[in-house]
């Protein structure tokens, strides 16, 4: 069996390569060659290995295991990077002694279907609010036609003859250290103890086929961009009988036009005019349950930060409610008409610092660099 391809290879990145830059990879990559939109060759291949490579690589103990050892799972260590695939002391006692236990228990142990990886773009106020969507994927899901076991029907699944049904036999045989009798996996139904006389038109044996399908996802309110969604059960199906993988679907939010989130906690800009700010005044503001009145003061100075008490998102995710912060934002009039900047010259004529701490601060300072 040829050995897969290096997941730095694979990404198109270095093996210096930052979680930022693998990420970037990525999304380029899986955008490219995604089966429902890509015209490329061999898209869903690649797209499958390329969501292989990000699975290892983006997470630091299985890319630890990767750069040390040339497999993520220590468990199925298979020798570093550009050694044999799968060779290591078991494969050496086996080439003397027949064979091992772990060739036979991995031919039929039951085994947990791949994960898959899909990005979803919502709203802000979706985000905030809590969205159902309905997610298109294609993966490897269990043959409808014979309920995975890789069969024309149950008739055609017999008893291995050869081992009788437990998956290994005795062999003989003559070794430089002289004659040994082992036991190793039946050669006839490779360890799974079961034949088959005639295999599945649909599957062609394997158990799977290939499916594109919808399912309804449920958004939690409060969820924030870059966050990820486990969806169980949705990724490919299992082999021998395992359980099926899990669906990752990482949320992209769009930014709002007026709302900047923190956490749960909500910014936004309110436009005032001098007299606005000056003399005081009563606005509508908007949040994300409606309208609301704010009350101005008078004096009120550029960057004056208002609160509006539990006003931001209700987060299902935390379950934590956030405020709304509202900031003063002074606005500098263009364009003045006539009778405005007559108005803005009998107000240079006075003294608009009196009294204003600010101001005398600034001035005391500037005298004292005298």
């Amino acid at each position: 069996m040829a050995n897969k391809r290096d997941y730095y290879e694979v990404l198109g990145v270095s093996r210096d390569a930052s979680q930022d830059e693998i990420k970037k990879a990525y999304r380029t990559l899986a955008k490219k060659y995604h089966p429902d939109v890509s015209t490329e060759p061999n898209a869903t291949e690649k797209f499958a290995e390329i969501q292989v490579a990000y699975d290892c690589l983006s997470d630091p103990a299985k890319k630890e295991n990767y750069d040390r050892f040339g497999t993520e799972d220590m468990n199925g260590f298979q020798g570093g990077a550009g050694g044999a695939e799968g060779f290591g002391f078991e494969d050496i006692f086996s080439s003397f002694f027949g064979g091992g236990r772990r060739s036979q228990s991995s031919a039929s142990a039951k085994k947990q279907g791949r994960d898959l990886y899909q990005e979803l773009t919502i709203t802000f106020e979706e985000a905030a609010f809590g969205v159902k969507k309905k997610i298109k994927l294609t993966k490897l899901d269990e043959c409808t036609h014979c309920a995975g076991s890789g069969a024309y029907s149950k008739d055609d699944i017999v008893t291995c003859s050869r081992c009788r049904g437990s998956g290994r036999v005795v062999v003989d045989q003559q070794t430089l250290f002289g004659r040994f009798r082992t036991e190793t996996s039946c050669p006839d139904c490779k360890g799974t103890g079961k034949k088959i006389k005639r295999v599945c038109e649909v599957c062609s044996g394997t158990g799977r086929t290939r499916v594109t399908k919808e399912i309804n996802v449920n958004i939690p309110a409060g969820i924030d961009d870059e966050q990820t969604i486990r969806v169980s059960g949705e990724g490919e199906a299992g082999l021998n009988g395992g359980p099926s993988g899990d669906l990752l679907i990482k949320i992209n939010v769009k930014k709002h036009e007026l709302f900047v989130r923190d956490g749960n906690d909500i910014y936004v800009e309110l436009p005032l005019t001098f007299s606005q700010a000056a003399l005081g005044t009563v606005l509508e503001v908007k949040t994300l349950s409606g309208a609301v009145v704010l009350r101005v003061p008078a004096g009120t100075q550029h960057g004056t930060k208002f609160k509006l008490s539990n006003k931001g998102i209700d987060s299902k995710v935390n379950n934590r409610t956030g405020h709304q912060y509202v900031i003063a934002k002074i606005i500098t009039p263009t364009n003045l008409s006539g009778k405005q900047k007559e108005l803005f010259s009998q107000l240079s004529e006075t003294d608009e610092t009196k009294g204003n701490k600010i101001f005398d601060k600034i001035k005391n300072f500037f005298k004292a660099k005298k």
